[in-house]
């Protein structure tokens, strides 16, 4: 049995906090970018970048961040900008979900061989189940489950939802 933890229009809330948020972290800022992790990640980076457009006349950079969730370390760590185009700007790293921590410290220890003016980090759901010293800056929802507990985020037209299971 499936349990909603959020709807459609709690996470269209959300992301509109959460950009909100970021934009006054960086309101001096001409270029901010949006690097979001292959799959759900990458799916709720654009929805940040959306608001974001609307919200700043700042140029919203999308980033696509891949790695091999399952094996980060072995496959590396590459993304769709030139590491030119991010050095010394502010980045908002981005996943849908913050499950032991893996996916997002491997993703800082990219962006950190590069100088920069801020690294920071978005998340819809934060499990805390961390097994690195990784935090979400910025987060939707925190949710204490149990290892056995699985997360789903759903990103449909109109219908994105997260639930439980």
């Amino acid at each position: 049995m499936d349990n909603p933890i959020l709807t459609h229009q709690q996470i269209q809330h959300t992301i509109r906090r959460i950009a909100y948020q970021i934009y006054e972290a960086n309101v001096e800022e001409k270029e901010i970018v949006i690097a979001g992790i292959e799959g759900g990640g990458l799916n709720f980076a654009k929805k940040i970048q959306s608001v974001l457009r609307k919200i700043t006349e700042a140029d919203i950079l999308l980033c696509t961040v891949y790695m091999d969730k399952s094996d980060p370390l072995g496959s590396g760590v590459t993304t769709s900008m030139k590491e030119a185009a991010y050095r010394d700007k502010s980045i908002v790293l981005v996943d849908d979900v913050l499950n032991s921590g893996t996916t997002l410290i491997y993703g800082v220890h990219h962006f950190l061989k590069t100088p920069l003016k801020q690294l920071k980090t978005a998340v819809l759901v934060n499990r805390n189940h961390k097994k690195y010293p990784v935090k979400a800056d910025y987060k939707g929802i925190s949710l204490s489950t149990s290892l056995h507990e699985h997360v789903h985020v759903t990103f449909e037209t109109k219908n994105d939802r997260v639930f439980l299971n």
